[in-house]
């Protein structure tokens, strides 16, 4: 049996990112998913780019403020405690936008992890 505690705030933000990004899997010793937490501010995106990835699916359960998602077949905005699923091949982008009156704070799950399986998407 194994079991992890991790506390978020501690780890450490990955540098160079449009908001801050904390990668939760390696901490809680999970190699099956990728699972990150991500903060952003007014203004901030949290990937680095509109995207889609070839096999991933990916969740974004939204922790706190509103998560503003673009996609080719329109806007979404999820709320406090609410979810958003997307399906492998499906482009997407989400972020906080500039006249967000509070910073987003959300919890996102990849599976199966894949670092070579994002594509840049242009609309």
């Amino acid at each position: 049996m194994g079991y992890t505690v991790v506390d978020t705030d501690e780890v450490a933000p990955e540098p160079d990112r449009p908001c801050t990004l904390r990668r939760l899997a390696d901490a809680a010793g999970l190699s099956q998913m990728a699972l990150n937490r991500f903060t952003a501010d007014p203004g901030e995106q949290l990937p680095l780019a509109y995207h889609y990835h070839d096999e991933q699916e990916e969740a974004f359960y939204v922790l706190s403020g509103t998560l503003h998602v673009e996609t080719p077949e329109g806007p979404f905005e999820i709320a406090e405690d609410g979810l958003f699923a997307v399906d492998p091949d499906s482009p997407q982008r989400a972020y906080n936008p500039a006249d967000a009156d509070e910073t987003v704070d959300v919890i996102a799950i990849g599976a199966p992890p894949a670092s070579d399986d994002a594509h840049a998407y242009e609309p």
